[in-house]
């Protein structure tokens, strides 16, 4: 029986993880409530066993074992799960924790972690069973009062990362998809990611069709055919119509200004907003929130 999506370190309490940087957790163990995150904030590194097909980024890939998996706030990915529930663990942080005494490139620049690559590492039952060691000791530590555990836990999470840069990743297991379908569905779960937007001081990090480019890696022109050719139409659409439909919500929902809307939502001056808001809608934002 083959269950699609599922995420199998979802289900996991980590209502402390903003205070301290990390989580550390078995997956399939009962740990509290589930909570819902809007957006994946976290880094995540995690050990898994089971069957099933990984989408990550650009990427379908097959794997039935153990495998170590590398995962970070800005990559769109999700399981196929094919039978049994996997079982293994999982760790969560900041940056700012894993790199708290470390001033070297930016996580994003990791092999592990950046665009492009293939952080999925099919593992031997050795590898296996060295790397589940770390965990456990790290999940063991989680829960000590040591005055240094935070750095025992960080020096824990390097070493599953110089394990995994010592691998070589599971490149034969890929299956790419459709171009344009892949582009597409990358830039409309980052455009979803942006959303809601949960303080008047969150100004959106991603405005443009160029600024999703970007952080695509893919040039500007490559990602507007791709989304024009897959929902007809064209990015700055698929943009406009979003933050139209957040701004609405806001206006519905909140009692924040109008200017702190705008500058919640991209526009520096408050100016700007109204005059997007009502060429999309016929109304200014005031009169849409009197109306309401």
């Amino acid at each position: 029986m083959t269950t699609p999506y599922v995420d199998p370190c979802a289900d996991t309490n980590i209502n402390d993880l903003k205070l301290t940087g990390f989580k550390v957790y078995e997956v399939g163990a009962p740990v509290g409530p589930a909570l819902v995150f809007r957006r994946r904030d976290f880094y995540k590194v995690s050990l898994l066993t089971g069957r099933c097909t990984i989408y990550y980024a650009d990427k379908a890939i097959e794997l039935d074992g153990t495998y170590l998996l590398f995962t970070n706030p800005h990559i769109p990915y999700s399981f196929e799960n094919h039978g049994e529930p996997h079982s293994g663990y999982a760790c969560l942080f900041t940056e700012e924790f894993v790199k708290a005494t470390d001033r070297s490139e930016s996580l994003q620049q990791s092999p592990l972690f950046k665009i492009g690559g293939t952080p999925i590492f099919q593992l031997s039952e050795e590898q296996a069973s060295y790397i589940s060691g770390i965990f456990r000791k790290m999940l063991a530590e989680q829960g000590t009062d040591y005055l240094f555990r935070h750095d025992l836990i960080r020096t824990y999470i390097q070493l599953v990362i110089h394990e995994a840069l010592r691998m070589q990743p599971a490149e034969n297991f890929v299956k790419h998809q459709n171009a344009a379908a892949r582009i597409t569905a990358l830039f409309l779960e980052l455009l979803e990611r942006l959303f809601p937007v949960e303080s008047p001081e969150q100004a959106l990090p991603l405005k443009t069709a160029q600024d999703f480019a970007n952080r695509l890696s893919i040039h500007v022109n490559h990602l507007n055919r791709a989304v024009k050719e897959v929902t007809g139409k064209s990015t700055t659409a698929h943009i406009a119509e979003r933050v139209v439909g957040e701004a609405k919500a806001l206006l519905h929902h909140t009692d924040w200004d109008v200017a702190a809307i705008g500058y919640g939502l991209g526009f520096e001056y408050a100016s700007y907003f109204n005059n997007f808001f009502k060429k999309h809608t016929g109304s200014t934002p005031l009169a849409f929130r009197r109306a309401v």
